[in-house]
């Protein structure tokens, strides 16, 4: 950097008389101006200012990176005017809608999203133009039918920004996930089928009320235990490589095997193991015990 290097010094007198040279070898290297011998003053290039100044960029450079952001950003924006026209969309927004931005750019909102004629969200639309009002929900068949929509407006002075977010898979995951809520404790209400949470090493993390009596002990004493360790001898070797192939190919298995009880009684049961899997890594299994 030329700032590190050791500058040139030259009286103010000097200075004025060959600005023009100076300002040439201040490019290279920072000038000192002296003042009856005392550094005053350092001349040095516009590059050095910018990264002595921390890289710090001024307010038209920030106002010409802004279309950049809005045509980049995933999310839809729509911006429209006081009267609900549009007045300008970005490419996913108009991905979202099917349309491009010369084709709708003046047309009234509603004619370019038919869903939005009898929605709730309508109102907070004019709520936004008229008061300044934000709003942030999540808006059913908006876009499509049987799609959600994440809507957030944002009043502008021309009038408002509407930004969209396609949830539709989040939303059905949420589906499933009750779904899935309410199949375990129809489960546990059954209250004949056993169910264990392994980890990938086979330690159990939780198991339900039907297994921990079928085994005779409580859930305390059972964690932590290796599954295994609950089955007969025999049918230890089965049941390791039945998970080793359910992590290895994360297709579910059902093989048949034999529970043993705290006093030592044999029970033939089924069990059915599934990986649990989160997004980067295996988190283990859940087996579930039926009587066989």
């Amino acid at each position: 950097m030329a700032s590190a290097q050791e500058p040139q010094r030259v009286s103010a007198a000097e200075f004025i008389r060959g600005f023009a040279s100076w300002r040439l070898q201040a490019a290279r290297k920072p000038v000192v101006v002296t003042h009856h011998g005392r550094d005053a003053h350092v001349l040095i290039s516009l590059d050095d200012y910018r990264r002595l100044d921390g890289g710090g960029c001024g307010q038209d450079q920030v106002q010409a990176s802004l279309p950049s952001v809005f045509e980049a950003t995933r999310d839809g924006v729509i911006i429209v005017d006081r009267a609900l026209r549009i007045a300008t969309l970005n490419p996913a927004a108009s991905d979202m809608i099917e349309c491009a931005a010369a084709d709708v750019s003046g047309k009234p909102l509603a004619d370019t999203i038919p869903g939005l004629r009898g929605s709730v969200l309508l109102s907070h639309i004019n709520r936004m133009i008229d008061y300044r009002e934000r709003f942030s929900g999540e808006v059913p068949g908006l876009l499509r039918p049987r799609h959600w929509t994440r809507v957030d407006l944002v009043p502008l002075p021309v009038g408002g920004a509407i930004m969209l977010r396609d949830i539709s898979s989040v939303m059905e995951g949420m589906a499933s996930n009750d779904i899935h809520r309410a199949l375990a404790v129809a489960i546990e209400a059954q209250g004949s089928v056993g169910r264990a949470c392994i980890s990938v090493r086979e330690a159990i993390e939780d198991a339900n009320d039907a297994l921990t009596a079928m085994v005779g002990v409580d859930a305390a004493a059972i964690r932590r235990v290796r599954f295994s360790a609950l089955l007969a001898v025999a049918y230890r070797q089965g049941f390791a490589e039945a998970l080793e192939e359910v992590f290895r190919s994360g297709e579910p298995a059902r093989i048949a095997s034999m529970l043993v009880t705290r006093e030592g009684a044999a029970i033939p049961v089924m069990l059915s193991i599934a990986e649990r899997r989160s997004a980067y890594a295996s988190d283990g299994a859940v087996i579930v015990l039926t009587r066989a």
